[in-house]
């Protein structure tokens, strides 16, 4: 009895090691089958420079606060904030990082540590609400971790359209939850995560759908960063 079941364990644990496998094998393939071939970045006075966050789990989107084509503190205005609920004058924003995640993951998972097996495994059964993070910097400094990318003011207002289509339009859409920092914020979003449509695909799905080169598919950090060169 003891034997057949320990049997049954570990076929069950090759049989998970093989769909991880599969899985990994299949986003490095995705992130690797290039959408716009031959794309370049913007040059001249009119190139906006965005920036690609990553923290080697999640990716995120860094734009210009405010500039022609965008004011982003009209969605997310500073007031939201927690360091600035308070009445002291709001800190020299000069950007904004927007995300998409899982809403559970998202507000009970602090550190990774935190992230429970079964919360992981109700993921892959049944996916997960979407939510939007959004934090704001003052000057971030390009580096190997946020990667500027020059693109045009086309392809910048196309990532406002898609970051907007994110967004619910339900009733409570502007409720705000508590991010990890006095800096970071969380919305409510569209979308459900999962398998396939993940954090970092949400990431590379904008950049896919403003014409800008990425990967077809690009479910981890390192299939959206490879696309972008390293300052």
């Amino acid at each position: 009895m003891a034997r057949g079941l320990a049997r049954g364990f570990a076929v069950a644990v090759a049989a998970l090691a093989g769909m991880l496998a599969i899985y990994a094998v299949a986003g490095w393939i995705g992130s690797s089958l290039p959408a716009h071939r031959g794309w370049e970045q913007a040059r001249g006075p009119d190139a906006v420079e965005i920036m690609i966050g990553s923290n080697g789990v999640h990716t995120e989107i860094v734009m210009p606060r405010v500039n022609a084509d965008m004011d982003w503190t009209a969605l997310f205005p500073a007031s939201d904030l927690a360091v600035n609920r308070d009445g002291r004058v709001a800190a020299p924003y000069t950007h904004v990082a927007i995300s998409w995640g899982e809403r559970e993951v998202f507000l009970g998972t602090p550190t990774w540590a935190d992230l429970s097996p079964v919360t992981v495994a109700r993921i892959v059964a049944t996916g997960g609400e979407g939510l939007l993070h959004v934090a704001h910097y003052v000057r971030p400094a390009p580096s190997t971790h946020y990667r500027p990318l020059r693109i045009s003011r086309a392809e910048y207002r196309m990532i406002i359209q898609e970051i907007r289509r994110s967004l619910t339009d339900r009733a409570g859409s502007r409720i705000v939850h508590p991010g990890y920092s006095p800096q970071d914020v969380f919305y409510d979003a569209k979308g459900t995560y999962t398998l396939y449509t993940t954090c970092n695909e949400w990431t590379g799905g904008v950049l896919r759908r403003a014409g800008i080169a990425t990967g077809a598919w690009t479910p981890f950090p390192g299939g959206v960063m490879k696309w972008v060169p390293e300052p």
